[in-house]
């Protein structure tokens, strides 16, 4: 084999991988072990890849056999599916829950409890995303 087929195929398949690991995101504990993806299609996962729920671009949040959990509002405001708020996220990145008390953060790619505790990574992900998986997925 030339050393130009070598190169072509070791740049295909780098090319193959850089393609897919920029498709998912990867969602961290605080001790930084993956605990999630969320696929640039809005798809979220667990830490095994299996589907655990979607984002829509309408909003809408689904679990994974597709039924409606809830709403992410263009406001910031996190309904449950029978649209009741939940919660809110703030442009500054602060989470609160649906009376108005802090409940924590998403800042740089950082994820905080109330506290200001590290709690988890989240990079290149959302802010309001990021935030409706650490502190809303569970309650939906």
């Amino acid at each position: 084999m030339t050393l130009n087929k070598i190169f072509f195929r070791l740049s295909f398949v780098l090319s193959i991988a850089v393609t897919s690991a920029g498709h998912a995101q990867t969602l961290e504990s605080g001790g930084h072990q993956t605990t999630g993806y969320l696929r640039s299609n809005g798809t979220v996962e667990n830490a095994a890849h299996q589907t655990i729920g979607y984002f829509r671009d309408n909003g809408t949040i689904e679990d994974a056999s597709h039924r409606t959990i809830g709403y992410l509002r263009s406001n910031g405001t996190v309904e449950d599916r029978s649209h009741r708020t939940i919660g809110y996220i703030n442009k500054n990145g602060t989470v609160e829950s649906v009376g108005r008390q802090t409940i924590g953060y998403v800042r740089n790619n950082t994820i905080e409890d109330g506290g200001h505790r590290t709690i988890g990574y989240a990079r290149g992900v959302d802010p309001r995303q990021a935030a409706v998986i650490y502190f809303f997925w569970k309650q939906f």
